[in-house]
């Protein structure tokens, strides 16, 4: 949004692929970290695994890449229409063949094109109708929807929905979602919305305090209980929660939400939901970087020991039970949901570069993104 930063080099890190046990439990660990060649240059800000070898990325003047084969080969597709000075901030791909990416910037520059041939022709399904708006991520979620999380229009957060995998779009008409005093969202690395069950919820920052966004219903009991209704007959609402998270300039605040979605005691959905971000601008403070929420974004606890340093994605490994979290002075692993955070280091005896742990925006286990082309891939080293 107008008045927040957004920032331009952004990298995350993949999908946390079997970390040992005793890897996970030192304090300070080796990284497995395996740098691979992109054939680009363009600043990466967009990842995003499918699975079964299949990844796309995206990034800095119209690029987007794809691989069939886990990474050995990327593939430079075909630019999308007039996209030669578009920042594609993110990506969702549901097969090797069918793509969104996302452009971020000031207006008309925030779009959604689509792709149905595997990247080789591209259509311009949406165009941000706001002059003042800006995209700042786009999410597939369980409910089989695609949204697109915008910077606050008349101190409302946008947000627009397609669900017909992209083809068509709408402005949600959800109530809630009223902006604090010049807070916006983070296009840092398509990870500032995330969802869990029926439920969505997105970061913030900005303002003098940061905000997590989570959506509620006005059903009881609530959707998912062995009682409960179907999500569409209920009405939905957005609520705000206050973040122990850095805050009070337009470089701080959220940056990047994850969730891994448990029961209540009563059997209701639920989440725990780790969110992590900074100062931007001072990526080596290492307070205030990263606080946890166990029922689903409510209320919220600051880590004992917190990543070090400005972290702009988080993502959550189900296999080893690990949060792993990416930024530009390094790598943090936690594995007591977000409580306790733990450095990656690059393993000298296996002659990991000595950077392969930093300069990274995104993830997308076990694929992690960053500036100059950057690819990295979490190995099964053992």
């Amino acid at each position: 949004m107008r008045g927040v930063f957004r920032p331009s080099h952004y990298t995350v890190p993949m999908r946390p692929a079997l970390i040992l046990l005793a890897f996970l439990a030192a304090s300070s660990s080796h990284a497995q970290f395996t740098l691979q060649t992109s054939n680009t240059t363009a600043d990466l800000r967009g990842i995003h695994n499918v699975g079964n070898g299949v990844a796309w990325a995206s990034g800095t003047n119209g690029t987007v890449l794809r691989t069939e084969d886990g990474g050995y080969v990327w593939q430079s597709c075909s630019m999308p229409p007039d996209a030669e000075k578009l920042d594609f901030r993110g990506i969702e791909s549901f097969n090797a063949n069918t793509a969104i990416v996302m452009s971020s910037g000031p207006g008309d520059q925030s779009r959604l094109y689509r792709t149905t041939d595997g990247c080789h022709t591209w259509k311009l399904v949406f165009t941000n109708p706001d002059e003042t708006g800006f995209f700042d991520s786009v999410h597939f979620a369980p409910d089989g929807k695609l949204y697109v999380l915008g910077d606050p229009v008349k101190n409302a957060f946008a947000l627009f929905l397609s669900d017909d995998y992209g083809d068509t779009w709408f402005a949600a008409g959800d109530k809630g979602r009223d902006a604090h005093a010049n807070e916006g969202a983070f296009a840092a690395s398509n990870s500032s919305f995330t969802s869990y069950g029926p439920f969505l919820l997105f970061g913030a920052g900005g303002s003098e305090h940061a905000h997590a966004y989570w959506t509620s219903t006005r059903c009881s009991p609530p959707p998912g209980h062995p009682n409960g209704p179907a999500l569409s007959d209920c009405g939905v609402v957005w609520n705000s929660s206050e973040v122990p998270v850095a805050s009070g300039t337009p470089a701080s605040g959220i940056f990047s939400l994850a969730a891994k979605a448990t029961t209540t005691k009563s059997g209701a959905p639920t989440a725990t939901v780790i969110a992590v971000g900074g100062v931007y601008d001072h990526p080596d403070l290492g307070t205030q970087i990263a606080a946890f929420s166990v029922d689903g974004g409510q209320h919220w606890t600051a880590a004992i020991t917190p990543p070090h340093g400005y972290r702009s994605a988080v993502a959550y490994d189900p296999a080893t039970k690990t949060w792993i979290t990416v930024g530009p002075n390094g790598t943090d692993i936690s594995t007591d949901d977000g409580k306790n955070w733990h450095a990656l280091h690059p393993d000298p005896a296996l002659h990991d570069p000595p950077d392969a742990d930093r300069n990274w925006n995104a993830l997308s286990l076990p694929f992690v993104v960053g500036p100059h082309g950057r690819i990295g891939r979490l190995d099964e080293r053992h």
